[in-house]
């Protein structure tokens, strides 16, 4: 069993958020968030510099639009050529991994954070979190919230205000709430 709440909540497990070693990373990835939502347009060499420090890895031209939230930053990994467009939010208590050449709308929300259905527990401040994984060449249209524990097959489409609750395949187009496949791509 892990042993620190940074520990438990990367492994799936309950943990506490007002535990002070998270406190001190969120307030780590706030300040750089400070820094990258305020970087001047021009500035790709210190945007792509503080992409950087603030994500767990990235590929090759890595770009965040100003408006990113994220709860660390450094549970997310991103592949070659990944575009995020304006003020979307990456709840990442447990891992995000995202494939190359993902193309990610504007208000787009990633949740890996969850809460218990036990009122008590959730009033004694428990929470966990489960990843999101996905996969490579996928577009997730505006607006469109991914839930924790879904993966996203390569090459499928998110469509806009999609809430995903459940794996999308590969090549698939899902929409709706809750998101259904509606056709598939054409490769």
């Amino acid at each position: 069993m892990a042993e620190t709440a940074r520990e438990r909540m990367l492994a799936g497990q309950l943990y506490r958020g007002d535990d002070p070693e998270l406190v001190g990373l969120r307030n780590a990835a706030k300040r750089l968030l400070l820094r990258l939502n305020a970087m001047e347009p021009e500035d790709a060499a210190g945007r792509e510099a503080v992409v950087r420090a603030l994500l767990g890895s990235a590929g090759r031209n890595p770009t965040i639009c100003p408006g990113f939230a994220c709860d660390y930053g450094g549970n997310i990994s991103v592949g070659d050529d990944f575009f995020c467009n304006f003020n979307c939010v990456f709840l990442d208590c447990a891992p995000i991994t995202i494939g190359h050449r993902a193309q990610i709308a504007p208000a787009v929300q990633i949740y890996t954070a969850e809460h218990p259905l036990d009122r008590a527990s959730r009033a004694a401040f428990w929470e966990s979190a489960r990843p999101v994984t996905i996969g490579d060449d996928v577009w997730i249209g505006g607006g469109a919230i991914l839930l924790p524990g879904i993966t996203v097959g390569d090459g499928a489409v998110i469509g806009a205000g999609a809430v995903v609750t459940r794996n999308v395949p590969p090549g698939a187009v899902v929409a709706g709430n809750p998101a259904k496949v509606v056709k598939w791509t054409q490769e």
